[in-house]
């Protein structure tokens, strides 16, 4: 027996009703997940005239999605740039900031109530619904002249996305022999660079794995855009709320627009899988 076979995890198959019911199972899962996407997507394909009468047989035009690109009532590419600098800006910063906090809790000699009450403090502020801070966010920003600006919606999701960096970065950066650390040390080399030459590199998958999870949350985002930005720096989500109006509800512009915000996310996801089931599963198996 190789190597490979003895340290390979035993794999116990499925048989008989078994697998019928794990494909069941696993039929249905598949369903729930795709039906939703595959509805919105033939929605964005049909005329007003066929979405209000529930039409099965239709023919499909691109016209919703012509509206929503390139409407004259339309937004949505200006929307698509606030979210992309939003999005970008505040994955870059709480990467930084959630890096650095992450690594000085775990590597550096701080009291343990520090440590603890630290992490404690993240995970209670994550629990938090983002709608009781989004008053005192909106009174605040008024008070600085930052209301209606990308900068204080950057702000937002920083503080909103950072408990989720630091967690994961810990979880990473516990999988580092920290021998390796003392040595760097013993050898001369001063603790930033062994954090910037050996730490860092080692954890890249984190890294890559909580960009990859912020620059989604933000994108996302809805409750605290919608009440700190207007028209001109709106961002996708409320993009999309607006093509629900009083008196009409463009239900093919939305699906459309529902359908083109999806893309960057399942391109993300698609791309650093991998990283992110690493990333939190990290630790559940010694």
């Amino acid at each position: 027996m190789s190597r490979r076979d003895a340290t390979a995890p035993s794999v116990l198959p499925l048989t008989g009703s078994e697998r019928v019911a794990g494909y069941a199972m696993l039929a249905f899962a598949l369903a729930c997940v795709i039906a939703p996407f595959a509805w919105i997507f033939m929605t964005s394909l049909k005329q007003q005239i066929a979405i209000y009468t529930g039409a099965w047989s239709f023919a499909p035009t691109w016209s919703n999605y012509s509206d929503v690109l390139f409407g004259r009532r339309s937004d949505f590419i200006a929307n698509v740039a606030n979210s992309s600098i939003v999005a970008a800006a505040s994955t870059l910063l709480v990467l930084v900031v959630g890096t650095l906090a992450a690594y000085s809790l775990y590597r550096f000699r701080w009291a343990r109530w520090v440590v603890t009450g630290f992490l404690g403090w993240t995970l209670v502020f994550h629990m938090i619904p983002v709608l009781t801070l989004v008053g005192p966010w909106y009174l605040a920003f008024r008070e600085l002249g930052w209301y209606d600006t990308l900068g204080a919606l950057v702000l937002t999701h920083i503080t909103l996305n950072l408990p989720i960096t630091v967690w994961l970065m810990m979880a990473f950066f516990r999988e580092i022999p920290p021998e390796l650390h003392e040595a760097a040390l013993v050898d001369g080399c001063p603790p930033i660079r062994a954090f910037w030459s050996i730490a860092l590199p080692l954890a890249a998958p984190g890294l890559i794995a909580a960009g990859i999870l912020d620059f989604i949350f933000s994108w996302n985002e809805f409750s605290v855009a919608l009440n700190l930005t207007s028209r001109d720096t709106a961002t996708v989500p409320v993009a999309i709320a607006r093509f629900a109006q009083q008196y009409e509800t463009q239900h093919g512009q939305m699906a459309a627009a529902s359908i083109i915000a999806t893309v960057p996310a399942l391109l993300l996801m698609a791309m650093g899988q991998r990283f992110i089931v690493r990333g939190l599963t990290m630790g559940s198996v010694k």
